[in-house]
């Protein structure tokens, strides 16, 4: 079969470019109290507030820009740094405010759309994200904005009990919603897993590892692999909920194929994290990841004719809301990447890994033919017949989803993609020795020669 697409040499200078331009085009989303929401024209629309989640978001990809020694990048990490420091958190009760205003007081403080608006687990599950990556590219502020960011996990969305996180609270963090959601839980894994690597502290990965037991051992597979979405406060699952709002941006009704490939790629990181630190690992792991994106590759595309997948399905795989969403299909080309990678440092052969690399490229060809309208500008939603959309979405709030797909073919599955940069791993996707048997790697990268 030969080595195909994956470390092909122009392949991976065509990844290359359009994490450039992706970068490049988000330049325009820096406003004064964080990162704005970018319209369709381009330029930072107004009538979004600055809200916690992107910021974070494209702190993230701009740490990642630092890390890989792209010009430019590093000032916009450090805006996001010290947005989240400053601009974004509350400074009377602790945590981040969910949205500020565009522009910040005298010191630098930005004023909340709503004073009284709830505190998000989703949301500030990017904040550690953002720190913990900000910290792998040794940015001023990281390291202080990791420690404020990994205390309020520990005191607030943590929840031993069950060993799963919270998902709101009023501004003061009083009054806890009676709802947990998979969504929140889903990026706290992977804000867990980029701490566990930047810190070393195998805590957080033993956490990741949890969420994803229940989520994926537990709640997937007794579902047929479609996960189900909400909760109620003992973690029963809600089948129901938002029957009436199908297409709710964050809590849709039903099963959502784009994350139950995202929760694919997800436990194999976790998996090779575990590897990785010589830890037991499940025996589970590898398989429910396979049986994850089978179930949404066969459920969401190109299921009612026309290209694409569908944002989600009932508890049968009927399609419900039928637009297709851009972040599904990237989700779907980091999935393919990961499992293909797992598959091969496991030692299995081409045959075993010839359904992900078909995968890859037909939803790399896809992407190319109906979503990226120029280098570095995707369309985030369209239509059944593949035309643009806003039922969900409008414009381009951010680049968190395309970035990591364009970085997820050309590095291991661990370390997290923070601090794989930091040790120079960009083209060597192989997963490297175990923690105890690994020679000191230059940081940095200037360690690429």
């Amino acid at each position: 079969m030969g080595l195909g697409w994956f470390g092909a040499p122009e392949h991976n200078r065509w990844l290359a470019a359009e994490t450039h331009a992706l970068l490049r085009y988000a330049r325009a989303s820096a406003v004064p109290a964080g990162f704005g929401w970018i319209g369709a024209d381009g330029a930072v629309d107004p009538n979004h507030p600055v809200e916690l989640w992107i910021t974070g978001r494209m702190t993230f990809c701009y740490s990642l820009g630092a890390l890989m020694g792209i010009p430019g990048c590093r000032r916009y990490a450090d805006h996001g740094v010290h947005a989240l420091s400053t601009a974004l958190r509350d400074h009377d009760n602790g945590g981040w405010h969910s949205a500020v205003h565009h522009e910040v007081d005298e010191q630098g403080r930005g004023t909340p759309v709503d004073p009284q608006a709830r505190k998000e687990g989703y949301q500030h599950s990017f904040v550690l994200l953002a720190a913990a990556t900000a910290t792998a590219a040794d940015r001023p502020g990281a390291h202080e904005l990791l420690r404020d960011a990994m205390a309020i996990q520990d005191r607030y969305w943590w929840d031993e009990r069950y060993g799963l996180t919270n998902e709101s609270y009023a501004a003061d963090f009083t009054d806890p919603e009676d709802y947990r959601g998979i969504n929140a839980a889903m990026h706290t894994v992977e804000a867990y897993l980029a701490t566990a690597d930047v810190t070393g502290d195998v805590r957080w990965l033993e956490r990741a590892v949890q969420i994803i037991d229940f989520a994926v051992n537990l709640q997937a597979r007794g579902n047929e692999w479609r996960l189900p979405e909400h909760y109620d406060t003992a973690w029963r699952p809600r089948m129901d909920y938002n029957r009436d709002e199908p297409a709710h941006p964050f809590r849709p009704f039903g099963a959502t194929p784009g994350h139950g490939l995202e929760w694919s790629r997800l436990t194999v990181q976790a998996r090779g994290a575990l590897v990785a630190r010589s830890l037991p690992v499940p025996d589970w792991m590898l398989s429910a990841a396979e049986e994850l994106f089978d179930r949404a590759r066969t459920d969401g595309w190109r299921v009612d004719g026309g290209p694409g997948f569908v944002y989600t399905t009932d508890f049968s795989g009927s399609p419900v809301v039928r637009e297709r969403m851009h972040w599904v299909v990237c989700e779907g080309v980091s999935a393919a990447a990961a499992l293909r990678q797992a598959l091969l440092d496991d030692g299995r052969g081409e045959i075993d890994v010839e359904l992900y690399e078909h995968c890859y490229r037909s939803w790399l060809d896809y992407a190319e033919e109906y979503l990226i309208e120029a280098p570095g500008v995707w369309t985030h939603e369209l239509d059944p017949q593949g035309r643009p959309s806003t039922r969900t979405w409008d414009g381009h709030p951010d680049i968190y989803h395309a970035l990591q797909m364009t970085l997820m073919p050309r590095l291991p599955v661990w370390p997290a993609m923070g601090q794989a940069l930091a040790e120079g791993r960009l083209d060597e996707p192989a997963s490297p020795l175990p923690v105890h048997a690994q020679q000191p790697r230059r940081r940095g990268f200037f360690s690429r020669g």
